[in-house]
């Protein structure tokens, strides 16, 4: 066996295995390993799970979502973690997000980008069974109530994850394509390495209409606090088969160490059991398209509502 520093126990999960030969707790182990994360092995309210939308309850007075950038591009930090591709925003400008099930503004602190070896498959959610081959997570916590993410985690109505699901097609989303243009990815390579972004728009990485489901749940990380809002974006974004294989080329470990791929970040479907799923879109009548107010993205300062 390798004898190496002691890992740190807030650093010492993965979602494979085994990595480089040595043994690294992987989701089902989670819960196991370190009690301050007892809640991944017997908590009720597990995420991510899978969305039946017959399951999905029509909530007509859910009010659209709303993001606030005080009027200004966005900056900030993309990094390799060895886990996922993190996009760390500048203290400045503040984002914040509101509406929907949401009583409480939430501020932006993490955007994280999970996909998977091959398409189709590498979202931590799925919608009727059927997985996507990637996911965008946008990690807020509650500013209102708490002053950072860590205190957030573990009190109630802390966090809020926004989720956006990707496919693979022939044109690209245009703030992903800022994030995945060779230029850019490449920079990130492996892990730790790190490399600064200004100037983006979040409101493009939204549709121009969609609707959403939410419900209750947890982290899908260590310490899998069950203190999060989630809300799914129920109309897929694209990106090309170039970008994706980009970022499958993203390595897990440093230069010194063999190629790992990124890809396979997400921690396996957890039971949704008897929680409510709630939309602001009716099923009973699926084939209206989105349209009007409650089915945008409300951007401060920016005309017509994006």
């Amino acid at each position: 066996a390798h004898i190496g520093p002691a890992p740190d126990p807030e650093d010492w999960w993965s979602y494979k295995d085994n990595l480089q030969g040595n043994f690294v707790p992987g989701p089902p182990f989670w819960g196991l390993v370190n009690a301050a994360w007892s809640l991944c092995a017997v908590g009720k309210r597990q995420s991510p799970v899978d969305v039946e939308l017959k399951r999905v309850l029509y909530d007509p007075f859910l009010p659209p979502l709303r993001l606030s950038t005080g009027g200004e591009k966005l900056r900030g930090t993309l990094y390799n973690t060895g886990r996922h591709v993190s996009f760390l925003p500048a203290p400045r400008p503040v984002v914040n997000v509101s509406g929907g099930p949401l009583l409480y503004s939430h501020r932006l602190s993490e955007l994280r980008l999970l996909f998977g070896a091959r398409d189709g498959a590498g979202s931590e959610h799925q919608i009727n069974h059927q997985g996507f081959s990637a996911e965008v997570q946008l990690i807020h916590f509650n500013q209102e109530l708490y002053g950072n993410l860590s205190a957030a985690s573990r009190g109630p109505n802390g966090l809020a994850i926004l989720s956006l699901f990707i496919n693979v097609a022939g044109s690209s989303n245009p703030f992903l394509s800022r994030l995945l243009n060779r230029d850019t990815i490449t920079r990130i390579s492996y892990k730790n390495d790190a490399y600064f972004l200004q100037d983006l728009s979040l409101e493009l990485l939204f549709p121009e209409s969609f609707g959403f489901i939410t419900y209750q749940g947890s982290l899908s990380t260590p310490p899998c606090s069950e203190t999060v809002t989630w809300i799914l974006i129920d109309r897929a974004l694209n990106i090309t088969s170039l970008q994706m294989h980009s970022l499958r080329l993203l390595s897990q470990n440093p230069p010194s160490q063999i190629f790992q791929s990124l890809s396979g970040n997400g921690r396996p479907l957890q039971p949704l059991a008897h929680r409510a799923l709630r939309g602001n879109r009716d099923p009973r009548h699926p084939e209206r398209r989105c349209r009007g107010p409650n089915y945008r993205l409300h951007v401060d300062g920016a005309p017509h509502g994006r």
